[in-house]
């Protein structure tokens, strides 16, 4: 199981990059598919940075991080951060919706790995714990 989260986290470290390259684009993206879909308008607003920190970066060292912690095994820690990660993402989903009534391609596709990385670390916390308690 930490294999597979690893590899959704490094999946996740793709997607946060491309959206990274985008933040800092000022051409047209082949993520720009109509007005309803446009990762240039999420990732040009101001909800797309924190402290002039790109959000797209802080994504990419959460994925780095999930990708460390399960392949140390570190479950607990990596429910924490992994939970963490699933409620900024959709508070941004949020924003997405309500306020820039855009979606970011990158953003959704980094949502459904996110949730994936989360229920797959919950699966494999529950797991262990079923086989401590037949111990």
């Amino acid at each position: 199981m930490r294999f597979l989260i690893a590899f959704l986290a490094l999946a996740g470290m793709v997607v946060s990059t491309l959206a990274l390259r985008v933040h800092y684009s000022t051409g047209t993206e082949p993520c720009d598919i109509n007005e309803k879909w446009d990762c240039g308008v999420v990732n040009h607003s101001s909800y797309a940075e924190i402290a002039h920190v790109p959000v797209a970066a802080v994504g990419i060292a959460g994925y780095l991080a999930l990708a460390g912690l399960a392949l140390a095994q570190r479950r607990s820690v990596l429910a924490v951060l992994a939970g963490l990660a699933l409620g900024f993402s959709l508070y941004l989903t949020y924003i997405e919706k309500s306020v820039l009534q855009v979606y970011c391609l990158y953003c959704v596709i980094s949502l459904g790995i996110i949730a994936l990385v989360a229920i797959l670390n919950l699966g494999w916390m529950f797991a262990a714990f079923r086989v401590r308690q037949r111990t």
